[in-house]
């Protein structure tokens, strides 16, 4: 249940360490890069209130949400219509992106000094830059004006109709598949790009080992990159997939070495963050199985529990490198003010299972179902209130 009253201040600074109180780990709350919540324009799949209330339940206090919407938050005034829902009905910091270029089309870039303080920051998500000249482009403008681009990337010139990675499983079920160099050919470009212009760069939803590998070198040498994979990647590969809609996403789940390289990297700090690329969708969209769902899968309600029990538990990470990788990181990369106030008090212990009926997102679509699971969020308090309160909800108060 979200609920709104006042919890009291946090105690001194949880960013790293945590703290057990009363049977519970206190953690700081956590901060996402990465969601899409659908308002406006598609508002039958999530709004700003249900993927905010979805977010507090997660565990997340932080929110920026992606510029895929209709009208495309690519000006002031387009800005403004996103702007008015979030004032209105989020119950936690919800941040919003602009886009690059204008309409997401990839022949125009938008007018950053005009935007910039407006947004969190610039992406075209849910499709890449397409032209090398217009990403040259918007970088040297994006540098001149200190603010950072997020890129999806994604070469459209690779997909050739593809819908699940171009792997084992895909081979074997007549699939069609998307090549891992539709992902890391344009990585390598914008990373050249990025090291030229000297702009703030940030990689969305990484999902292949030379993805990692091409970032790991940029780094090495001065590129100002930063990325982010999702609990997906970290979690399955091309061999847990279904014949389902709830399988199906965009990049794809990778193959098992692809997989292994991602855990490394967030291991070895190349990859910064974690982001749960939440992105509901209506039941009808995503009961068309592998071929003809819509892309994407909700995460804001799976997140901590499946990489707790997926990666912390088996003892691949520590709990401070998740807790990171959830909560400091994100804040820095984007400097964004710490946030002492806001925590969350998580049972480590008892298992549970994931069922996206409890869900409070509109979006119900998750590999994850009947999973069972340890790490579940009991209480998030966001400026010192209790905005969500899973006893509340156990008991029906």
């Amino acid at each position: 249940m979200i609920v709104n009253e006042k919890f009291g201040k946090a105690l001194a600074d949880f960013y790293i360490y945590t703290t057990f109180v009363y049977g519970m780990v206190r953690l700081p709350a956590f901060a996402d890069l990465h969601v899409h919540f659908r308002e406006p324009g598609q508002t039958w799949k999530e709004t700003i209130r249900t993927g905010s209330m979805a977010a507090a339940r997660g565990g997340y206090t932080l929110v920026c949400t992606m510029p895929n919407l209709d009208p495309v938050p690519d000006s002031v005034e387009t800005l403004a219509l996103e702007q008015a829902a979030i004032d209105r009905d989020a119950i936690i910091s919800v941040l919003p992106y602009c886009s690059i270029t204008k309409g997401r089309k990839s022949l125009e870039i938008v007018d950053f000094e005009a935007l910039k303080g407006r947004c969190v920051a610039f992406s075209d998500d849910g499709s890449g830059v397409q032209s090398p000249e217009i990403m040259r482009e918007a970088m040297r403008a994006a540098a001149a004006a200190d603010v950072i681009l997020a890129a999806h990337c994604e070469d459209n010139t690779l997909l050739h109709g593809g819908y699940i990675h171009d792997g084992r499983y895909c081979k074997a079920h007549g699939h069609k598949g998307i090549c891992s160099e539709s992902e890391w050919v344009q990585i390598a470009r914008d990373l050249e790009i990025a090291a030229e212009t000297g702009c703030r760069y940030h990689v969305c939803h990484i999902s292949t080992r030379q993805s990692v590998d091409l970032i790991r070198q940029a780094k090495k040498s001065g590129v100002r990159v930063s990325c982010e994979t999702a609990p997906h990647y970290l979690t399955l590969c091309e061999d847990d997939l279904r014949e389902d809609g709830r399988f199906k996403m965009n990049p794809p789940l990778r193959s098992e070495e692809d997989r292994e390289a991602l855990i490394e990297g967030l291991k070895d700090g190349t990859i910064d963050v974690i982001a749960t690329d939440h992105a509901p969708h209506s039941a009808e969209e995503k009961s068309r199985g592998l071929a003809g769902s819509a892309f994407g899968i909700v995460g804001l309600e799976t997140a901590f529990p499946v990489l707790y029990t997926r990666l912390v538990l088996p003892g691949l990470i520590s709990l401070e490198r998740l807790v990171e990788a959830l909560s400091s990181a994100p804040r820095r990369i984007f400097r964004l003010p710490d946030a002492p106030d806001d925590y969350i008090e998580a049972d480590l212990d008892t298992p549970f299972v994931i069922r996206s009926s409890d869900f409070l997102s509109m979006g119900r679509s998750t590999p994850f179902e009947g999973m069972s699971v340890q790490g579940k969020i009991v209480k998030t308090i966001f400026n010192g209130y209790l905005v969500y309160d899973s006893t509340k909800e156990e008991t029906g108060a």
